[in-house]
Order: structure tokens, then sequence, then C-alpha cells
């Protein structure tokens, strides 16, 4: 839709086509995240990328957080969530210990350290897969695509932008 044609939406229309176009663009740029992570040597695997992201992120951002809880918040299965602990705890990404409390339930946490997988991914550039998303190898779109979702991602997710400035 063409900006002259936005100005002709009334505000509760505009706010929803946004809306619906806020989605779509957060899918699209889930897809070229999931490209852009280095596949080699991973394997076959039960659990997909996205899903060891979204359990990562939720350790990430409540360390201390059970499998259990993981599963309440991102509707996944129990045995998904456990099945993307166990990628992430080989990874070395993150550490377990039993909970005090209840000795049935594992607490879990971000590794202290980037284990070697993790400055993997951090250490990979998304520009093949901006410029692949683009249709373009141009240098100069690539950057300013890459620049504005690096501005993006300093507003919206400050958490991510400081993890990606880590060694």
């Amino acid at each position: 839709m063409a900006a002259g044609e936005l100005r002709g939406l009334g505000a509760e229309r505009l706010g929803q086509f946004l809306g619906i176009e806020l989605f779509l663009l957060g899918r699209t740029l889930m897809k070229l995240g999931e490209e852009a992570i280095p596949a080699e040597g991973v394997g076959r695997r039960s659990t997909s990328h996205r899903s060891v992201l979204i359990v990562a992120s939720e350790i990430r951002d409540r360390p201390g957080i059970s499998v259990g809880e993981i599963a309440t918040r991102t509707g996944f299965p129990q045995s998904k969530v456990s099945a993307c602990v166990a990628r992430l705890r080989e990874a070395g990404a993150i550490v377990t210990e039993t909970d005090p409390a209840d000795r049935r339930r594992l607490l879990i946490r971000p590794a202290r350290e980037a284990s070697a997988r993790v400055a993997e991914i951090r250490a990979v550039s998304v520009d093949r897969a901006v410029g692949a998303a683009l249709g373009t190898d141009d240098p100069e779109r690539i950057a300013e695509v890459v620049g504005a979702l690096e501005l993006l991602a300093s507003r919206l997710s400050p958490a991510v932008a400081e993890d990606a400035r880590r060694p």
C-alpha cells in the first residue's frame, strides 16, 4: 500500500493495517534470522532453530525459570521445551540446577560465559540473508536495511542489542 493510500484510511483502520503489517514484518524478520544462523554441523534435530531461540529468550529474560513456566509462557508442549533446553545445555548456552524448594524441578539460567556455539552465531553477519531478501547484492542497500534493523533492535529489544555487542 502506498503512503498516499495510507493517509486515506481512518485512524482506527490505519492502526489495524499497521498492526497486521507489523505482525507480517515480524514473521519476515524471524525467517531472515533463521536464514542467518549457521546450521553446519548441527545435524537434524527434533526442535527448530525458532523454538530453541524462543526458549532461549525466555531464559535470558527470566533467569531461574523452569521448563513448566517456559511451556506456559510459550504455549509449547513441555516435551518440546525440554528438548530445546537439552540443545541449549549441550551448546553450553545455559546451566540448570535443581530447585531447592521442589527437587523435581530444574531452574534454568543463561551460562555466565558465551559458549563457542553462541559466539559462532553472534559472529555471523546478516548481510547475506538481508541481501537475499532484498534481491540485491548492493552493499549500500544492504547496509541501509541492516542499519535500520540495528536501530530497531536497540530501541525495541535493548537486551538483544546489548547481547549482540558482547564478545
